[in-house]
């Protein structure tokens, strides 16, 4: 015997009614709060956008007299559309505040509490440095000027170039003492050990020689690179040596044994700086990818990636005595400040329009910047002023525009300044 199901359309009413009553129960009153849902809508947008703007300021306030004989200061509202509107109408049903005292507008509005503050903030004045001026030209290498470096006890410096050779210069006198050869192509990283009698050299020849500088002769060579190295930085603490160039990487080698502990490989274009520096970030180098990357030398990986810079990162600055650094591209605010460890941002040095090839700082907060023009600029380090611009003056015999400057370096004590350049003479300043 088959039994007949049940009709559809009842059950289906049935499911109906049951669905309304659990979600649209009150669905006559909401369609009769629309008006006053809208009204709260408009109340909600007015009060968050306007909200500082619909009073005038307490000082305004009180020097504006009574607008109108029909409009008593009391009655002053905010300007609305006409109550012809529905918006108008809404508008003035919720615009019915009192208008605050004086005492409140000072308390809450904005712009008096600005100008208030504006008072109060004084900015932070430049230290005064004097003005530095060209003490002395030296000449004597064939080639581009592509590095410099001054040994730790202040008496000599050591100068490379397209020559290929390498020259050791006197501080005090400017008088050459010694020329090494050995490179084979342009020598454009120079280093000298504050713990060892050593001096150490990179060049485009892929080569990293280390000098033993009581013999005048290369002792050993640190063999890896794919290409031309472009910049070598010294440990401070530890008998650790980083070299960087054209293959993208970086190399951490043993100082005594030749051996490579690390690759720090991520950038992927040229690595045109790096420096070393006792605490964490040990490692910094900046390349021609526009970023900046600090890196755990324990580890032989990147802590940060900084990726401020839109153009080509070609040189750095550790500040001897500050836990701070700086690097510098091409282009408009071109070099920045940066906080060590985590490489927060400072702020950018301003105003020094050019393709920057090299930076350097001393004890003092003097800031150098050189430009492949020629344009030189000293900087406040602590409140990024520039206080001095020069540009560097090609020497006799010159091109105009070999005026651009490649390398620099301040002495021991900061009261130098020495500058390689394209004119192939290295300037010193002071």
């Amino acid at each position: 015997m088959t039994s007949s199901l049940p009709p559809l359309n009842p059950l289906l009413q049935v499911c109906g009614k049951r669905t309304r009553d659990i979600f649209a129960s009150g669905l006559d009153d909401t369609f009769n709060d629309e008006e006053k849902s809208a009204r709260i809508r408009l109340s909600v947008k007015m009060t968050d956008e306007y909200k500082e703007v619909m009073q005038l300021p307490a000082p305004l306030l009180a020097q504006q007299g009574p607008v109108g004989p029909a409009r008593p200061k009391e009655q002053r509202k905010m300007i609305t559309a006409g109550p012809s509107t529905d918006t108008g109408r809404m508008i003035a049903q919720i615009d019915n505040t009192p208008t605050p005292q004086p005492s409140t507008l000072t308390s809450n509005n904005n712009l008096t509490r600005a100008l208030q503050l504006h008072k109060t903030t004084r900015t932070i004045k430049p230290t005064y440095h004097p003005p530095w001026k060209l003490m002395r030209v030296i000449s004597g290498h064939l080639g581009w000027v592509r590095s410099v470096a001054v040994e730790p006890g202040n008496k000599w410096f050591a100068t490379g170039a397209g020559d290929r050779v390498i020259k050791i210069w006197d501080l005090a006198s400017g008088e050459l003492k010694l020329s090494l050869t050995g490179h084979i192509s342009t020598v454009r990283g120079l280093a000298v050990s504050s713990r060892h009698p050593y001096l150490f050299s990179c060049g485009e020849d892929k080569m990293v020689k280390c000098w033993d500088l009581e013999a005048n002769k290369v002792i050993r060579h640190y063999h890896g690179h794919l290409s031309g190295v472009y910049a070598l930085s010294l440990h401070p603490t530890l008998d650790v040596l980083v070299t960087s160039g054209r293959d993208a990487s970086a190399r951490v080698w043993d100082m005594r044994t030749k051996a490579q502990i690390h690759v720090l490989s991520g950038h992927t274009a040229t690595i045109a700086d790096v420096k070393c520096q006792e605490s964490d970030p040990q490692v910094i180098t900046g390349s021609m990818d526009s970023t900046v990357r600090l890196w755990d030398l324990a580890a032989g990986k990147t802590m940060v990636t900084l990726t401020h810079h839109k153009k080509s990162v070609r040189a750095l600055a550790i500040h001897p005595t500050e836990y701070t650094f700086a690097s510098a591209s091409a282009g408009g605010n071109n070099i920045k400040k940066w906080k060590c460890p985590e490489g927060m941002f400072v702020f950018n040095f301003s105003g020094h329009n050019a393709i920057i090839n090299t930076l350097s700082v001393n004890s003092e907060g003097v800031f150098f910047s050189g430009g492949d023009n020629g344009s030189l600029t000293l900087w406040d380090w602590n409140t990024g002023t520039a206080f001095q611009n020069m540009d560097d003056i090609p020497q006799p015999g010159s091109l105009e525009a070999e005026a651009g400057v490649f390398c620099s370096t301040f002495d021991v004590t900061g009261t130098r300044l020495i500058t390689g350049g394209a004119d192939k003479t290295i300037k010193i300043y002071a």
